[in-house]
């Protein structure tokens, strides 16, 4: 189990680049498994490094995906690695509390990359 928590900055490797997720909140269930909540960034970088200066000014990131919610399986199944750690400020938490007030409260068993579409 992958110990993350809200307020990390992720990223990811495609063939194409790298790119940014970043950890909104994590939902302990009564089973003992979580809910992931992630926003997406647009963007794409040549190294880890270029995503790595990029979150030094976080406001320049353009939003692919406000927030998704995924299984400890789906989010297992999108490798990650962690590139630090801010706070989650009230604009980002927005989308994450519209889920919460929604009564069909969508949660997907398919990888971060997948349901974004990328590969």
């Amino acid at each position: 189990m992958q110990s993350f928590q809200a307020g990390d900055d992720l990223v990811f490797q495609l063939e194409s680049g790298f790119g940014l997720l970043r950890v909104l909140a994590v939902d302990k269930l009564e089973t003992g498994e979580h809910i992931w909540h992630l926003k997406a960034y647009e963007e794409l970088f040549l190294d880890v490094e270029f995503a790595g200066m990029a979150l030094a000014n976080p406001s320049s990131l353009s939003t692919r995906k406000a927030h998704l919610a995924l299984t400890d399986r789906a989010f297992e199944r999108t490798p990650t690695a962690k590139l630090g750690n801010r706070p989650v400020v009230e604009e980002e938490f927005k989308p994450y509390f519209e889920w919460l007030n929604n009564k069909d409260k969508e949660v997907s068993d398919r990888s971060a990359l997948l349901m974004l579409g990328l590969r």
